[in-house]
Protein backbone atom coordinates (compact mmCIF):
# COMPACT_ATOMS: atom_id res chain seq x y z
CA UNK A 1 0.00 0.00 0.00
CA UNK A 2 3.05 2.58 0.98
CA UNK A 3 4.09 1.71 -2.82
CA UNK A 4 0.57 2.84 -4.04
CA UNK A 5 0.44 6.86 -5.41
CA UNK A 6 -3.19 7.80 -6.07
CA UNK A 7 -2.62 7.66 -9.68
CA UNK A 8 -1.33 3.70 -9.88
CA UNK A 9 -4.43 2.67 -7.85
CA UNK A 10 -6.71 3.98 -10.21
CA UNK A 11 -4.68 2.22 -13.06
CA UNK A 12 -5.39 -1.24 -10.83
CA UNK A 13 -8.68 -0.46 -10.66
CA UNK A 14 -8.96 0.47 -14.76
CA UNK A 15 -7.67 -3.41 -15.20
CA UNK A 16 -11.33 -4.32 -13.95
CA UNK A 17 -13.81 -1.60 -13.93
CA UNK A 18 -14.05 0.38 -17.47
CA UNK A 19 -14.83 4.40 -17.58
CA UNK A 20 -16.16 6.00 -13.70
CA UNK A 21 -12.90 8.27 -13.71
CA UNK A 22 -13.83 10.46 -11.05
CA UNK A 23 -15.16 7.84 -9.07
CA UNK A 24 -11.69 6.05 -9.10
CA UNK A 25 -9.61 9.12 -7.99
CA UNK A 26 -12.40 9.84 -5.21
CA UNK A 27 -11.79 6.54 -3.96
CA UNK A 28 -7.93 6.37 -4.89
CA UNK A 29 -7.79 9.73 -2.82
CA UNK A 30 -9.42 8.50 0.05
CA UNK A 31 -7.25 5.58 0.30
CA UNK A 32 -4.01 7.15 -0.05
CA UNK A 33 -5.22 9.72 2.67
CA UNK A 34 -5.45 6.37 5.04
CA UNK A 35 -1.40 5.89 4.35
CA UNK A 36 -0.79 9.72 4.66
CA UNK A 37 -2.39 9.91 8.51
CA UNK A 38 -0.06 6.84 9.67
CA UNK A 39 2.92 9.00 8.88
CA UNK A 40 1.56 11.83 11.15
CA UNK A 41 2.43 12.74 14.49
CA UNK A 42 0.72 10.75 17.06
CA UNK A 43 -0.58 13.78 18.50
CA UNK A 44 -2.69 14.66 15.16
CA UNK A 45 -3.48 11.33 13.73
CA UNK A 46 -6.18 10.71 15.93
CA UNK A 47 -7.88 13.82 14.80
CA UNK A 48 -7.99 12.79 11.12
CA UNK A 49 -10.69 11.49 10.24
CA UNK A 50 -11.79 9.41 6.81
CA UNK A 51 -13.12 10.88 4.04
CA UNK A 52 -16.05 9.12 3.37
CA UNK A 53 -17.53 8.92 0.02
CA UNK A 54 -21.35 8.66 -1.28
CA UNK A 55 -21.48 7.07 -4.99
CA UNK A 56 -24.34 7.91 -7.23
CA UNK A 57 -25.71 6.32 -10.62
CA UNK A 58 -27.54 3.89 -11.25
CA UNK A 59 -27.39 0.21 -10.61
CA UNK A 60 -24.68 -2.02 -12.40
CA UNK A 61 -22.30 1.01 -13.08
CA UNK A 62 -19.79 -0.43 -11.11
CA UNK A 63 -20.41 1.18 -7.37
CA UNK A 64 -19.90 -2.32 -5.59
CA UNK A 65 -17.03 -3.44 -7.36
CA UNK A 66 -14.85 -0.05 -7.05
CA UNK A 67 -14.91 -0.20 -3.85
CA UNK A 68 -14.49 -4.65 -3.43
CA UNK A 69 -11.57 -3.98 -6.04
CA UNK A 70 -10.00 -1.28 -3.35
CA UNK A 71 -10.50 -3.43 -0.19
CA UNK A 72 -9.08 -5.79 -2.46
CA UNK A 73 -6.06 -4.06 -3.28
CA UNK A 74 -5.03 -2.19 -0.09
CA UNK A 75 -5.47 -5.86 1.64
CA UNK A 76 -8.43 -4.25 3.91
CA UNK A 77 -11.21 -5.20 5.50
CA UNK A 78 -14.10 -5.32 3.66
CA UNK A 79 -18.05 -5.96 4.01
CA UNK A 80 -20.67 -5.18 1.58
CA UNK A 81 -24.41 -4.68 3.44
CA UNK A 82 -27.28 -3.28 2.08
CA UNK A 83 -28.72 -0.43 4.44
CA UNK A 84 -32.43 -1.60 3.30
CA UNK A 85 -32.14 -4.44 5.57
CA UNK A 86 -31.31 -2.59 8.83
CA UNK A 87 -34.51 -1.19 10.93
CA UNK A 88 -34.67 1.66 13.93
CA UNK A 89 -34.20 0.16 16.75
CA UNK A 90 -37.56 -1.05 18.30
CA UNK A 91 -38.75 -2.39 15.05
CA UNK A 92 -38.14 -6.24 14.02
CA UNK A 93 -34.57 -6.31 11.97
CA UNK A 94 -31.31 -6.49 12.18
CA UNK A 95 -29.08 -3.16 14.29
CA UNK A 96 -26.67 -1.27 12.25
CA UNK A 97 -24.06 -2.18 14.59
CA UNK A 98 -24.37 -5.97 13.08
CA UNK A 99 -22.12 -4.75 10.25
CA UNK A 100 -18.90 -4.23 12.55
CA UNK A 101 -19.39 -7.56 13.98
CA UNK A 102 -19.53 -9.27 11.01
CA UNK A 103 -16.65 -7.08 9.82
CA UNK A 104 -14.49 -7.74 12.66
CA UNK A 105 -15.62 -11.81 11.94
CA UNK A 106 -14.60 -11.78 8.51
CA UNK A 107 -11.32 -10.41 9.53
CA UNK A 108 -10.38 -12.91 12.29
CA UNK A 109 -11.34 -15.68 9.91
CA UNK A 110 -9.23 -13.97 6.87
CA UNK A 111 -6.08 -13.89 9.42
CA UNK A 112 -6.58 -17.40 11.00
CA UNK A 113 -6.68 -19.05 7.19
CA UNK A 114 -3.17 -17.20 6.97
CA UNK A 115 -1.51 -18.00 10.47
CA UNK A 116 -2.80 -21.55 9.33
CA UNK A 117 -1.10 -21.56 5.64
CA UNK A 118 2.44 -20.52 7.67
CA UNK A 119 2.41 -23.04 10.20
CA UNK A 120 0.93 -25.82 8.32
CA UNK A 121 4.47 -27.46 7.39
CA UNK A 122 5.00 -27.77 11.12
CA UNK A 123 1.76 -28.77 11.68
CA UNK A 124 2.55 -31.47 9.13
CA UNK A 125 5.86 -33.14 11.11
CA UNK A 126 4.01 -32.99 14.44
CA UNK A 127 1.42 -34.98 12.87
CA UNK A 128 3.51 -37.16 10.84
CA UNK A 129 5.23 -38.01 14.34
CA UNK A 130 2.07 -38.59 15.96
CA UNK A 131 0.82 -41.31 13.55
CA UNK A 132 4.26 -42.92 13.50
CA UNK A 133 3.53 -43.87 17.48
CA UNK A 134 0.38 -45.08 16.24
CA UNK A 135 1.69 -47.88 13.41
CA UNK A 136 4.56 -48.59 16.01
CA UNK A 137 4.22 -51.89 17.85
CA UNK A 138 3.38 -51.88 21.76
CA UNK A 139 6.51 -50.75 24.12
CA UNK A 140 8.58 -54.00 24.17
CA UNK A 141 7.70 -55.39 20.89
CA UNK A 142 10.29 -55.90 18.28
CA UNK A 143 7.97 -56.50 15.29
CA UNK A 144 5.73 -55.16 13.32
CA UNK A 145 1.91 -55.95 14.51
CA UNK A 146 0.03 -58.18 12.06
CA UNK A 147 -3.14 -57.98 11.02
CA UNK A 148 -5.24 -54.96 10.13
CA UNK A 149 -6.89 -55.16 13.69
CA UNK A 150 -3.81 -54.99 15.50
CA UNK A 151 -3.82 -52.34 18.66
CA UNK A 152 -1.20 -50.35 19.42
CA UNK A 153 -1.37 -47.64 21.99
CA UNK A 154 -2.31 -43.91 20.80
CA UNK A 155 0.76 -42.84 21.83
CA UNK A 156 4.69 -44.40 21.94
CA UNK A 157 8.02 -43.41 23.44
CA UNK A 158 10.37 -44.16 21.31
CA UNK A 159 14.07 -44.37 22.41
CA UNK A 160 16.50 -43.31 21.04
CA UNK A 161 19.29 -45.58 22.36
CA UNK A 162 18.25 -48.57 20.65
CA UNK A 163 18.91 -49.34 16.81
CA UNK A 164 15.97 -51.44 15.17
CA UNK A 165 13.15 -49.28 17.13
CA UNK A 166 15.13 -46.05 15.65
CA UNK A 167 15.62 -47.68 11.92
CA UNK A 168 11.89 -49.77 11.97
CA UNK A 169 10.48 -46.17 12.92
CA UNK A 170 12.80 -44.21 9.81
CA UNK A 171 11.36 -47.19 7.56
CA UNK A 172 7.71 -46.46 8.28
CA UNK A 173 8.40 -42.87 7.76
CA UNK A 174 9.69 -43.54 4.30
CA UNK A 175 6.80 -46.09 3.56
CA UNK A 176 4.57 -43.07 5.09
CA UNK A 177 6.05 -40.48 2.96
CA UNK A 178 6.04 -42.49 -0.50
CA UNK A 179 1.81 -43.06 0.22
CA UNK A 180 2.82 -47.00 0.68
CA UNK A 181 0.67 -47.00 3.95
CA UNK A 182 -2.29 -45.10 3.12
CA UNK A 183 -4.58 -48.06 2.41
CA UNK A 184 -3.99 -49.30 5.86
CA UNK A 185 -6.27 -48.83 8.64
CA UNK A 186 -5.48 -47.21 12.32
CA UNK A 187 -7.80 -46.36 15.57
CA UNK A 188 -8.02 -42.94 15.86
CA UNK A 189 -9.35 -40.85 18.76
CA UNK A 190 -11.52 -37.68 17.23
CA UNK A 191 -13.02 -34.79 18.91
CA UNK A 192 -16.56 -34.50 18.53
CA UNK A 193 -17.49 -31.45 17.57
CA UNK A 194 -21.28 -31.85 17.39
CA UNK A 195 -23.00 -28.92 20.03
CA UNK A 196 -26.69 -28.83 21.56
CA UNK A 197 -28.90 -27.15 19.48
CA UNK A 198 -30.23 -24.14 21.42
CA UNK A 199 -33.21 -21.98 20.34
CA UNK A 200 -34.06 -18.91 20.99
CA UNK A 201 -37.17 -16.97 20.41
CA UNK A 202 -36.27 -12.97 19.96
CA UNK A 203 -37.16 -9.83 18.28
CA UNK A 204 -33.52 -9.46 17.78
CA UNK A 205 -31.07 -10.93 15.94
CA UNK A 206 -28.70 -13.78 17.68
CA UNK A 207 -25.52 -10.68 17.08
CA UNK A 208 -27.64 -8.38 19.79
CA UNK A 209 -27.30 -10.77 22.29
CA UNK A 210 -23.74 -10.15 22.98
CA UNK A 211 -22.96 -13.93 23.97
CA UNK A 212 -21.74 -16.53 21.77
CA UNK A 213 -23.52 -19.36 23.19
CA UNK A 214 -21.49 -22.03 20.85
CA UNK A 215 -18.13 -20.74 22.27
CA UNK A 216 -20.29 -20.58 26.19
CA UNK A 217 -21.00 -24.14 26.15
CA UNK A 218 -17.53 -25.16 24.82
CA UNK A 219 -16.34 -24.14 27.82
CA UNK A 220 -18.89 -25.22 29.95
CA UNK A 221 -19.32 -28.98 28.72
CA UNK A 222 -16.12 -31.69 28.90
CA UNK A 223 -14.50 -31.96 25.34
CA UNK A 224 -15.17 -35.69 23.93
CA UNK A 225 -14.13 -37.82 21.55
CA UNK A 226 -14.91 -41.17 19.81
CA UNK A 227 -13.01 -43.91 18.53
CA UNK A 228 -12.47 -44.52 14.75
CA UNK A 229 -11.35 -46.85 12.35
CA UNK A 230 -9.73 -44.28 9.40
CA UNK A 231 -7.26 -44.63 6.38
CA UNK A 232 -3.43 -43.98 7.20
CA UNK A 233 -4.45 -40.97 4.56
CA UNK A 234 -6.65 -40.19 6.21
CA UNK A 235 -5.57 -39.85 9.52
CA UNK A 236 -2.72 -37.96 8.77
CA UNK A 237 -5.19 -35.07 6.91
CA UNK A 238 -7.40 -35.16 10.44
CA UNK A 239 -4.02 -35.06 12.84
CA UNK A 240 -2.51 -32.15 10.96
CA UNK A 241 -5.63 -29.98 10.91
CA UNK A 242 -5.46 -30.57 14.55
CA UNK A 243 -2.09 -29.51 15.20
CA UNK A 244 -3.01 -26.79 12.57
CA UNK A 245 -5.64 -25.26 15.41
CA UNK A 246 -3.48 -25.69 18.14
CA UNK A 247 -0.88 -23.70 16.85
CA UNK A 248 -2.77 -20.91 15.84
CA UNK A 249 -2.36 -18.02 18.76
CA UNK A 250 -6.10 -16.95 18.25
CA UNK A 251 -5.10 -13.95 21.43
CA UNK A 252 -2.67 -12.53 18.15
CA UNK A 253 -5.02 -13.13 15.68
CA UNK A 254 -7.96 -11.47 17.47
CA UNK A 255 -5.49 -8.39 18.37
CA UNK A 256 -4.10 -8.38 14.72
CA UNK A 257 -8.26 -8.34 13.42
CA UNK A 258 -9.26 -5.88 16.08
CA UNK A 259 -6.67 -3.17 14.87
CA UNK A 260 -7.03 -3.99 11.06
CA UNK A 261 -10.74 -3.18 11.05
CA UNK A 262 -10.04 -0.35 13.47
CA UNK A 263 -7.12 1.33 10.93
CA UNK A 264 -8.39 -0.44 7.64
CA UNK A 265 -11.97 -1.31 7.56
CA UNK A 266 -13.88 -0.52 4.83
CA UNK A 267 -17.69 -1.02 4.81
CA UNK A 268 -19.80 -0.32 1.60
CA UNK A 269 -23.20 0.80 2.83
CA UNK A 270 -25.44 0.12 -1.02
CA UNK A 271 -28.70 1.16 -1.43
CA UNK A 272 -28.82 4.28 1.08
CA UNK A 273 -31.19 6.46 -0.82
CA UNK A 274 -33.60 3.59 0.22
CA UNK A 275 -33.30 5.22 3.81
CA UNK A 276 -33.77 8.49 2.52
CA UNK A 277 -37.02 9.72 3.45
CA UNK A 278 -38.48 13.37 2.58
CA UNK A 279 -39.31 16.15 5.09
CA UNK A 280 -43.05 15.48 7.06
CA UNK A 281 -42.83 11.90 5.76
CA UNK A 282 -45.03 9.37 7.86
CA UNK A 283 -45.59 5.70 8.12
CA UNK A 284 -42.53 3.57 6.88
CA UNK A 285 -40.65 6.85 6.39
CA UNK A 286 -40.35 7.36 10.32
CA UNK A 287 -38.18 4.21 10.51
CA UNK A 288 -35.83 5.10 7.27
CA UNK A 289 -35.03 8.29 9.66
CA UNK A 290 -34.97 6.21 12.46
CA UNK A 291 -31.92 4.04 10.75
CA UNK A 292 -29.90 7.09 9.45
CA UNK A 293 -30.00 8.32 12.82
CA UNK A 294 -29.18 4.69 14.21
CA UNK A 295 -26.04 4.96 11.49
CA UNK A 296 -24.67 8.44 12.62
CA UNK A 297 -22.92 7.36 15.13
CA UNK A 298 -21.33 4.55 13.88
CA UNK A 299 -20.17 6.39 10.69
CA UNK A 300 -19.00 9.48 13.66
CA UNK A 301 -17.35 6.87 15.22
CA UNK A 302 -17.91 4.96 18.39
CA UNK A 303 -17.78 2.02 20.21
CA UNK A 304 -19.10 -1.18 19.02
CA UNK A 305 -19.07 -4.25 21.45
CA UNK A 306 -18.43 -7.50 19.84
CA UNK A 307 -17.45 -11.34 21.61
CA UNK A 308 -13.96 -10.32 20.36
CA UNK A 309 -13.95 -6.76 22.60
CA UNK A 310 -15.15 -3.22 21.78
CA UNK A 311 -14.39 -1.82 18.65
CA UNK A 312 -13.66 1.89 17.34
CA UNK A 313 -15.61 2.71 13.97
CA UNK A 314 -13.56 6.32 14.02
CA UNK A 315 -11.32 5.44 11.32
CA UNK A 316 -13.28 3.24 9.20
CA UNK A 317 -13.81 4.02 5.49
CA UNK A 318 -17.73 4.11 5.05
CA UNK A 319 -18.57 4.40 0.82
CA UNK A 320 -22.22 4.66 0.20
CA UNK A 321 -23.94 4.18 -2.70
CA UNK A 322 -27.05 4.66 -4.49
CA UNK A 323 -29.08 5.47 -7.34
CA UNK A 324 -31.04 8.02 -5.85
CA UNK A 325 -33.46 8.27 -8.55
CA UNK A 326 -36.62 8.97 -6.43
CA UNK A 327 -34.94 11.00 -3.64
CA UNK A 328 -31.42 13.18 -3.65
CA UNK A 329 -28.77 13.18 -1.42
CA UNK A 330 -30.08 16.17 0.25
CA UNK A 331 -33.13 14.44 1.65
CA UNK A 332 -30.74 12.14 3.87
CA UNK A 333 -30.51 13.82 7.46
CA UNK A 334 -27.89 16.79 7.98
CA UNK A 335 -26.08 15.39 10.29
CA UNK A 336 -25.46 12.10 8.14
CA UNK A 337 -24.61 14.21 4.90
CA UNK A 338 -21.94 15.65 6.89
CA UNK A 339 -20.19 12.52 7.87
CA UNK A 340 -20.04 11.85 3.72
CA UNK A 341 -18.00 14.85 2.43
CA UNK A 342 -17.59 13.59 -0.80
CA UNK A 343 -19.92 12.83 -4.12
CA UNK A 344 -19.51 11.46 -7.12
CA UNK A 345 -21.42 10.94 -9.75
CA UNK A 346 -21.73 7.82 -11.95
CA UNK A 347 -22.59 8.38 -15.41
CA UNK A 348 -24.60 5.36 -17.20
CA UNK A 349 -23.28 2.92 -19.21
CA UNK A 350 -23.70 3.06 -23.34
CA UNK A 351 -22.79 0.99 -26.36
CA UNK A 352 -18.68 2.02 -26.41
CA UNK A 353 -18.36 1.33 -22.16
CA UNK A 354 -20.65 -2.37 -23.17
CA UNK A 355 -17.77 -2.82 -25.64
CA UNK A 356 -15.06 -2.39 -23.44
CA UNK A 357 -16.73 -4.21 -20.55
CA UNK A 358 -16.98 -7.20 -22.64
CA UNK A 359 -13.22 -6.98 -23.87
CA UNK A 360 -10.58 -4.65 -22.02
CA UNK A 361 -10.75 -6.05 -18.16
CA UNK A 362 -8.59 -8.90 -16.39
CA UNK A 363 -12.20 -10.59 -15.98
CA UNK A 364 -13.81 -9.65 -19.47
CA UNK A 365 -17.58 -11.64 -19.87
CA UNK A 366 -16.14 -13.23 -23.36
CA UNK A 367 -12.83 -14.02 -21.97
CA UNK A 368 -15.02 -16.12 -19.03
CA UNK A 369 -17.28 -17.55 -21.65
CA UNK A 370 -14.47 -18.91 -23.46
CA UNK A 371 -12.45 -19.88 -21.07
CA UNK A 372 -15.55 -21.94 -19.84
CA UNK A 373 -16.27 -23.46 -22.99
CA UNK A 374 -12.34 -24.62 -23.75
CA UNK A 375 -12.95 -26.95 -20.42
CA UNK A 376 -14.98 -28.90 -22.95
CA UNK A 377 -12.39 -28.67 -25.74
CA UNK A 378 -14.61 -26.43 -27.58
CA UNK A 379 -12.62 -23.55 -29.09
CA UNK A 380 -14.81 -20.08 -29.58
CA UNK A 381 -14.38 -17.24 -31.38
CA UNK A 382 -15.81 -13.98 -31.01
CA UNK A 383 -15.73 -10.93 -34.16
CA UNK A 384 -15.40 -7.48 -33.85
CA UNK A 385 -18.76 -7.16 -35.08
CA UNK A 386 -20.41 -9.19 -32.59
CA UNK A 387 -19.23 -7.48 -29.81
CA UNK A 388 -20.71 -4.65 -31.18
CA UNK A 389 -23.81 -6.32 -31.98
CA UNK A 390 -24.23 -7.27 -28.44
CA UNK A 391 -23.23 -4.03 -26.91
CA UNK A 392 -25.59 -2.13 -29.13
CA UNK A 393 -28.54 -4.75 -28.49
CA UNK A 394 -27.79 -4.38 -24.14
CA UNK A 395 -27.67 -0.28 -24.70
CA UNK A 396 -31.31 -0.99 -26.56
CA UNK A 397 -32.92 -2.91 -23.95
CA UNK A 398 -31.66 -1.01 -21.36
CA UNK A 399 -33.47 2.08 -22.87
CA UNK A 400 -36.48 0.59 -23.56
CA UNK A 401 -36.86 -1.16 -20.26
CA UNK A 402 -34.99 -1.24 -17.27
CA UNK A 403 -31.60 0.49 -17.05
CA UNK A 404 -29.38 -2.19 -15.25
CA UNK A 405 -26.38 -0.93 -16.44
CA UNK A 406 -23.38 -3.90 -17.19
CA UNK A 407 -25.23 -6.68 -15.50
CA UNK A 408 -27.66 -6.36 -18.68
CA UNK A 409 -24.84 -8.24 -20.27
CA UNK A 410 -24.51 -11.46 -18.12
CA UNK A 411 -28.46 -11.71 -19.08
CA UNK A 412 -27.69 -11.54 -23.04
CA UNK A 413 -24.74 -13.62 -22.96
CA UNK A 414 -26.80 -16.49 -21.19
CA UNK A 415 -28.92 -16.00 -23.94
CA UNK A 416 -26.63 -15.76 -26.89
CA UNK A 417 -24.84 -18.79 -26.01
CA UNK A 418 -27.68 -21.17 -24.33
CA UNK A 419 -27.30 -23.73 -27.21
CA UNK A 420 -23.33 -24.00 -27.35
CA UNK A 421 -23.61 -24.20 -24.18
CA UNK A 422 -25.90 -27.00 -23.31
CA UNK A 423 -24.77 -28.58 -26.51
CA UNK A 424 -20.39 -28.00 -25.65
CA UNK A 425 -19.88 -31.64 -24.24
CA UNK A 426 -20.58 -32.76 -27.97
CA UNK A 427 -19.09 -30.23 -29.48
CA UNK A 428 -15.25 -31.01 -28.49
CA UNK A 429 -12.43 -30.31 -30.71
CA UNK A 430 -14.61 -27.88 -33.00
CA UNK A 431 -14.70 -23.88 -33.31
CA UNK A 432 -17.16 -21.98 -33.61
CA UNK A 433 -17.24 -18.63 -34.58
CA UNK A 434 -19.85 -15.94 -33.32
CA UNK A 435 -20.34 -12.52 -35.56
CA UNK A 436 -22.75 -10.32 -35.52
CA UNK A 437 -25.15 -11.81 -37.85
CA UNK A 438 -25.19 -14.82 -34.94
CA UNK A 439 -25.97 -12.43 -32.62
CA UNK A 440 -28.80 -10.69 -34.23
CA UNK A 441 -30.67 -14.12 -35.09
CA UNK A 442 -30.19 -15.48 -31.89
CA UNK A 443 -31.30 -12.02 -30.07
CA UNK A 444 -33.71 -10.06 -32.40
CA UNK A 445 -36.97 -11.85 -32.12
CA UNK A 446 -36.84 -11.11 -28.48
CA UNK A 447 -35.44 -7.84 -28.52
CA UNK A 448 -37.84 -6.79 -30.71
CA UNK A 449 -41.04 -8.21 -28.72
CA UNK A 450 -41.22 -5.59 -26.16
CA UNK A 451 -43.59 -7.41 -23.75
CA UNK A 452 -41.52 -10.83 -23.78
CA UNK A 453 -37.87 -9.12 -23.24
CA UNK A 454 -39.13 -7.45 -19.83
CA UNK A 455 -39.53 -11.12 -18.83
CA UNK A 456 -36.34 -12.69 -20.64
CA UNK A 457 -33.85 -10.01 -21.15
Amino acid sequence: MSDLKPSEIVSELDKYIVGQANAKRAVAIALRNRWRRKKVDPELRDEIAPKNNILIGPTGVGKTEIARRLAKLADSPFIKVEASKFTEVGYVGRDVESMIRDLLELTVNMLKSREQEQVRDKAGRIAEERLLDLLLPKAGGDKFPKGEDAKEPAFEVVSATTTEPSSTREKLRGMLRRGKLDERYVDLDVADKSMPIVEIFSNVGMEEMGINFKDMFSGLLPKSSKRRKVKVSEALAIITQEEVQGLVDMEKVVKQAVVKVEQSGIVFLDEIDKIAGKEGGHGPDVSREGVQRDLLPIVEGSTVITKYGPVRTDHILFIAAGAFHAVKPSDLIPELQGRFPIRVELHSLGQKDFERILTEPRNALLLQYIALLRTEGLEVVFEDDAVAEIARIAEDVNTRTENIGARRLHTMMERLLEDILFDAPDMAGQRVVIDGAYVREKLMAIVQDEDLSRYIL
